[in-house]
């Protein structure tokens, strides 16, 4: 029995959204539009440039992010992205290859989920400012279950970084 079986019904849902192939906008509107079918009560951030992390040499990045509400578990909202990503042809030739879509699951509600298949909350985010940047513009207020911070604070902290 996971974490998430015992949740309520619906719970909030944060993903992050990138692209730096072909056209980077029209990738994250497809995204978008086909989360609004998944995803109740979308809440969709601007879209914004950003340099390449990690990754080396590489196009620009168009990146957001979106909260909603699902029922859906963990596993199978992740599925559902990576059918999404399919769908405008991402192709994963080696780590941290150029990508037309990235659809990453950040949260699930409060849950803490660790396997082989899937990492909850994202292990990463907090030190992303392309993803905490969009993700404090529509859900500041978004509680880490790990860190118990919100999303504000984990963004300040992590400017302040920089």
């Amino acid at each position: 029995m996971s974490a998430f079986d015992a949740m309520p019904a619906s719970r909030l849902v944060a993903v992050a959204l990138g692209s730096n192939l072909g056209d980077r906008a029209a990738h994250l509107r497809h995204a978008v539009t086909r989360l609004r079918q998944t995803l109740t009560d979308l809440r969709v951030s601007t879209f914004i440039e950003t340099e390449p992390e990690g990754v080396g040499l590489q196009p620009a990045f168009l990146n957001g992010a979106v909260v909603g509400e699902s029922a859906k578990r963990p596993s199978d909202l992740l599925g559902m992205l990576q059918d999404l990503e399919g769908e405008r042809q991402r192709a994963r030739p080696f780590p941290g290859a150029a990508r037309t879509l990235d659809l990453d699951l950040i949260l699930v509600g409060d849950g803490v989920e660790s396997s082989a298949r899937i990492a909850l909350p994202h292990p990463r985010f907090r030190e992303r400012l392309f993803v905490l940047r969009p993700l404090a513009e529509i859900a500041p207020e978004l509680i880490d279950p790990v860190t118990g911070q919100s999303i504000a604070t984990l963004l300040e902290r992590a400017a302040r970084r920089r």
